[in-house]
């Protein structure tokens, strides 16, 4: 259970569940939205059936979207409010996938769980130690385990939207793929940066700086960074069902 500082953090994503999923990104109940990410994950993650962590899962609609595609995801989200929800979401969809509530910068996984990929979408803005949170993602990966973080600067620094005493956010409004690449300059290797410009995957344009970061831990075998998609070779997808057609 959320710890006393991290409480208003809590009651502030509860009270927002309910109506989460009716923001295009978030419930992907959009066909072309839903197909947009699905594709970007089959780019992103490994081609073959993995253990994947997604963290500040939600309400699961990425989680379920890894299960369809033949991974075994684990979600973990500090609100129990959108664990109830993604679990909800997840059995209707016949998929019995295990979901925590807790603290995504140190997540309640059982001691000695490694995984082939962590996925990480719009979170590292709501953490009170950002940094402490990406080395210990990359102390949770297998030997050549990547990171994925979809992340992005879409407000100015202001008032944060939790209740008092919530603890200080410095990336509040979110980071610049710059500010992220640098803090994880000493204790990762980035292999592919690319800005997520297409408004399918947000079911509208956007102005704002969107953008994924994979990176490897530093003692993982050496990659070039790549720009713009990654290479096809080895991640096709797991499934080639197209979901365009599914909720």
């Amino acid at each position: 259970m959320p710890t006393p500082d991290l409480a208003p953090i809590s009651t502030y994503w509860d009270s927002s569940a309910d109506a989460f999923d009716q923001e295009p990104d978030h419930g992907l109940r959009s066909p072309h939205v839903r197909a947009a990410w699905w594709l970007r994950l089959t780019q992103w993650l490994p081609s073959a059936a993995s253990d994947i962590l997604d963290l500040g899962c939600g309400t699961g609609s990425l989680t379920l979207l890894l299960a369809r595609q033949g991974h075994r995801p684990t979600g973990v989200d500090l609100s129990p409010r959108m664990i109830d929800q993604a679990r909800l979401k997840l059995e209707q969809a016949g998929f019995g996938v295990p979901l925590h509530v807790g603290d995504a910068a140190d997540p309640p996984v059982e001691a000695g769980a490694r995984y082939d990929a962590i996925l990480v979408r719009h979170l590292m803005w709501t953490l009170p130690a950002p940094e402490d949170a990406l080395r210990r993602w990359l102390g949770l990966l297998r030997p050549g385990g990547r990171l994925v973080l979809v992340e992005g600067r879409w407000d100015a620094p202001g008032q944060t939207p939790y209740a008092s005493p919530s603890p200080p956010l410095p990336w509040l409004g979110g980071v610049p793929a710059e500010r992220l690449a640098q803090a994880l300059a000493p204790i990762a290797r980035v292999v592919h940066h690319e800005q997520l410009t297409d408004p399918a995957l947000w079911g509208r344009p956007i102005s704002d700086e969107r953008y994924v970061l994979i990176a490897h831990p530093s003692q993982s075998g050496a990659e070039p960074m790549t720009t713009g998609h990654p290479s096809q070779a080895g991640t096709a997808p797991v499934s080639a069902s197209d979901p365009a057609g599914r909720s």
